[in-house]
């Protein structure tokens, strides 16, 4: 099995699709069809992703996404928000709930896959890489820890790895397209919007510390790790 999937949707419809063509992919997968049996099966057997319909009945799938940010056994498992949805400021809204992608309705199951299977290859641990330290932030890509001084950073999967390639690349411009190719990887279906919102994302969670002035932004060019003022 390439990994264990959670298809969290209220229409069975769905459900079975999403199911049938996952299986066939090779993945396990889980269902539920509101956030309340979600939860009930994350706590029993943990998912290694999660697609989350926007719209749900009870708790939406975008206050839901909120909540597994805030929660440590969930902060760090990839979200794919499904929705039906497609203008630009819902997209960002979407992200901005701690979504890790976003595909909307309808949507060719070959894509999602695609999806699916960048999300896990990032979400992997590397338990061979090294601890590096850079502008007083201390980043352990084996026990996905952020710290600066004693005081920990709680980020998500998407901004930890920004934030590594930021750390192992500080004082240079990168662009957007950089930044999609290195941190995101070739033949992932992201805007280069998408890269703002993981941006400011960043830097709130960098801003208690004092350590969000790090990531500046170059106008026309893009963005660059330093601790020196430009």
């Amino acid at each position: 099995m390439r990994g264990k999937i959670l298809i969290v949707d209220d229409e069975p419809a769905i459900r079975a699709m999403l199911g049938l063509s996952l299986r066939e992919a090779g993945y396990e997968c889980l269902e539920a069809e509101d956030t309340t049996q979600a939860q009930a099966q994350i706590v029993a057997d943990p998912p290694d992703l999660i697609l989350l319909d926007w719209m749900l009945p009870g708790v939406s799938g975008v206050e839901f996404a909120r909540r597994l940010r805030r929660e440590r056994l969930t902060r760090d498992i990839p979200i794919i928000m499904l929705t039906a949805r497609t203008e630009e400021e819902d997209k960002v809204r979407g992200l901005d709930t701690g979504a890790d992608d976003y595909i909307t309705k309808p949507f060719s199951t070959r894509e999602l896959a695609a999806r699916i299977k960048a999300l896990l290859r990032r979400a992997a641990p590397h338990s061979t890489d090294l601890p590096v330290e850079s502008g007083g932030l201390t980043l352990d890509p084996a026990s996905h820890r952020v710290h600066a001084g004693k005081r920990a950073i709680e980020l998500g999967p998407t901004e930890f790895r920004l934030l590594h390639f930021f750390m192992t690349h500080p004082e240079r411009v990168h662009s957007r397209e950089r930044l999609l190719n290195d941190v995101w990887g070739n033949n992932v279906y992201v805007e280069e919007r998408t890269i703002d919102v993981h941006i400011r994302r960043l830097r709130k969670a960098l801003t208690a510390s004092g350590h969000d002035r790090l990531v500046q932004t170059v106008r026309g060019a893009g963005y660059r790790f330093s601790s020196q003022d430009y």
